[in-house]
């Protein structure tokens, strides 16, 4: 017997609701502040709705520069953060695969020995290696370009397991009906294996991408020229303006501007991401 309780529903929808308020109220307010002018915030008193200069500041921010504010233009931030992410998961995606595969469906002396050798790498993350990688990369005179923003961070042995994983869950019939059918080690790689890989690779290029768009440290450790800027690393150079109060309208607005492509690309793909995480799809 279902015994119905209707202030059950009416505290777990009251619980919800709660829960998107809080998180949705710091974006608010970001909005908020992003359509005001600068001496409207630092009235000490912050607005809780929208004003009139929200065309005029996000024009300023993407069009005419951010000088004032101690940054380059907007778009030019949000370009570079675009193609580091791309490039960052796309590579990861395409190296985890080929490494991934290579691990499965061929045999070699210490093979499982590399994949664990890959897997411990799992343990040094960029901020360990930092001294060591910056320096290669400057020996190579990879700084101030978008290949020294990416490929130090190319490599994931995350993605490397979890495609592992999967390869290994594939019915070993599907590599024999290949090869009775002369199909050789690439084209079973991409007409069968990549099909299959399909939501695991989308549900990775979402997390990669943010991975790639959120970068801060390694930005800012190989970029001296304004022209390669990232976003996130433009954001903290309008706060660092000296002998002077920052732009804080000017930098809301960047900030909701900073978010739009990560949450476009969570939208566009949300289908196949969840469905890469929670299925497996053969």
């Amino acid at each position: 017997m279902i015994e119905r309780r209707p202030w059950l529903n009416v505290l777990s929808h009251f619980v919800l609701c709660a829960g998107v308020l809080v998180t949705a109220l710091p974006i608010w307010i970001t909005f908020v502040a992003s359509t005001h002018p600068a001496d409207s915030l630092m009235s000490g008193r912050a607005p809780l709705w929208p004003g009139a200069h929200l065309f005029e500041n996000y024009a300023t921010v993407l069009d005419s520069g951010l000088r004032a504010a101690g940054s380059v233009p907007v778009g030019m931030m949000m370009w570079n953060s675009l193609i580091m992410a791309l490039m960052i998961a796309v590579g990861k995606i395409v190296i985890s695969i080929i490494a991934a595969f290579g691990i499965v469906y061929f045999r070699f002396p210490l093979r499982r020995t590399c994949f664990w050798l890959i897997f411990v790498t799992l343990m040094l993350p960029v901020e360990v290696r930092i001294l060591p990688t910056f320096g290669v990369v400057a020996s190579l005179e990879m700084l101030n370009s978008y290949w020294g923003l990416s490929v130090p961070l190319i490599a994931s042995a995350t993605a490397t397991f979890l495609f592992r994983q999967f390869f290994l869950t594939v019915p070993e019939e599907l590599a024999e009906a290949a090869r009775i059918d002369g199909a050789g080690p690439l084209k079973f790689l991409f007409d069968i294996l990549l099909p299959l890989s399909r939501t695991n690779i989308a549900a990775l290029f979402v997390i990669l991408f943010i991975f790639g768009w959120n970068q801060y440290l390694w930005p800012l450790l190989v970029t001296t020229d304004e022209s390669f800027y990232t976003i996130v690393v433009g954001i903290q150079r309008m706060l660092a303006v000296d002998d002077a109060e920052p732009a804080w309208h000017l930098i809301m607005a960047t900030t909701m501007l900073a978010m739009l492509p990560p949450v476009l690309v969570v939208i566009c793909m949300q289908r196949l991401f969840i469905k890469g995480l929670i299925e497996q799809e053969k």
